[in-house]
């Protein structure tokens, strides 16, 4: 940690005092955090360790845009120093109703907060369970999305050649429960490594879009044809995990209601390898349905609850522990001192599963540049095998100093 903390302070001296004039933007980051409970799979309590320094660079034309934006990592957990870039794309303006963006990007829709149907895109999830910023949780694709504006539609294609699965917990540093061998699985264990689909263009995925308002309310049907993002598939024969294919029709809308905003959405997983839900190696067919409220409750202080529910079409279905799987969230985010102290609470309990997950968060805001974060993701669970409840001997906390420029 010390030597992240001493490349964080070395980059911040070597910025020059007029960094507002700089043709980029960014941030340099130095975070910290810790498992506090007892985890028999795993050596070491430290889960994050890291000095990160962003560029952000846009430049934009009369017929298009240049975005780039890349990431200097120095991982003290891993002992390595990488570049993560997450977006080096171009916008192009081929006709007046028509946008081309190709390269690297972050591709994202749909209208859950931290619930997603739709937006089947690429999630870092170890990223978020970590304790990283929230930006981090949506992972980018190398892709082209072009989008069709319309008198009254808008239409959306995303095409990624090749599959970028997500980034999904290996047991690496969190640990996870093992079905096959009916234990957690964590960092002193063999990591989780599946099988990947060739990176061919027959295993690429195509989402798309179609989105417009009526009557003040923002309504969109989509479309996806792919694969699940996690190795939910399990090949007995050669004993590895895999990513199943998948196809998925939904539709959403969201708009004021009673004060506040409302959305809801649905959607239809179609498991490809397994229309008839009879192989227990491979995911069954899905309905999901999201029903969502958000509203100021005081000044300054916004409540959102979500109703969320899972249900398998085919039972027993491999992951479920019941045929429905029912979260209730709520989200609390209140702003105090001026706006530069933030307050926030998002909290995920499933009554089918028993389980729980909390993510109590503080920000404040030391200066314009500078600004200090203190978090936790607290796991309950009553059983091993549920969603939330094989994470609970990875509770965390984690804080994060970030100078933005």
């Amino acid at each position: 940690m010390r030597r992240a903390a001493l490349l964080a302070l070395l980059l911040v001296a070597a910025l020059p005092a007029g960094a507002a004039e700089l043709p980029f933007h960014g941030f340099l980051e130095v975070a910290g955090g810790a498992r506090v409970v007892d985890d028999a799979a795993a050596r070491d309590d430290v889960l994050l360790e890291e000095a990160r320094f962003q560029l952000d660079f846009l430049r934009d034309g009369d017929r298009g845009s240049l975005a780039f934006r890349a990431d200097f990592v120095h991982d003290g957990v891993d002992r390595e120093t990488r570049i993560e870039i997450r977006e080096a794309n171009v916008v192009l303006l081929p006709w007046e109703s028509v946008d081309l963006k190709a390269g690297r990007q972050v591709l994202t829709w749909g209208t859950g907060d931290l619930i997603f149907l739709n937006d089947l895109f690429p999630k870092d999830w170890q990223s978020f369970f970590l304790g990283r910023d929230d930006e981090y949780l949506k992972k980018p694709s190398d892709a082209l999305r072009a989008t069709w504006f319309g008198g009254w539609a808008n239409l959306d294609l995303a095409w990624t050649p090749v599959f970028e699965p997500d980034g999904f917990l290996t047991g690496e540093r969190l640990s996870y429960w093992n079905a096959g061998a009916g234990r957690r699985f964590g960092p002193r264990d063999p990591e989780l490594d599946p099988a990947e689909p060739p990176k061919t263009l027959g295993n690429g995925t195509l989402a798309g879009r179609l989105y417009g308002s009526f009557g003040g309310w923002e309504t969109a049907l989509y479309g996806y044809r792919g694969r699940y993002g996690q190795p939910k598939g399990v090949d007995p024969g050669a004993g590895e995990a895999f990513f199943p294919r998948l196809e998925a029709w939904g539709a959403s809308a969201r708009g004021a209601l009673l004060g506040g905003i409302a959305n809801a959405e649905t959607a239809w997983y179609r498991s490809l390898d397994d229309p008839g839900g009879s192989d227990p190696n491979r995911p069954n067919d899905e309905l999901r349905f999201l029903a969502g409220f958000t509203r100021e409750v005081l000044p300054e202080q916004n409540l959102g609850l979500q109703a969320y529910l899972e249900r398998a079409l085919s039972f027993p279905a491999p992951g479920f522990t019941d045929q429905n799987r029912w979260w209730l969230t709520a989200r609390y985010t209140g702003f105090f001192l001026q706006q530069n102290l933030t307050l926030s609470l998002f909290a995920f309990y499933s009554p089918s599963e028993d389980d729980a997950y909390l993510r109590p968060k503080a920000a404040y805001k030391l200066s314009d540049e500078i600004l200090l974060t203190l978090g936790a993701n607290v796991f309950l669970g009553s059983h091993d095998d549920t969603f939330f409840g094989q994470f609970e001997d990875n509770t965390n906390v984690y804080a994060r100093v970030r100078y933005s420029f």
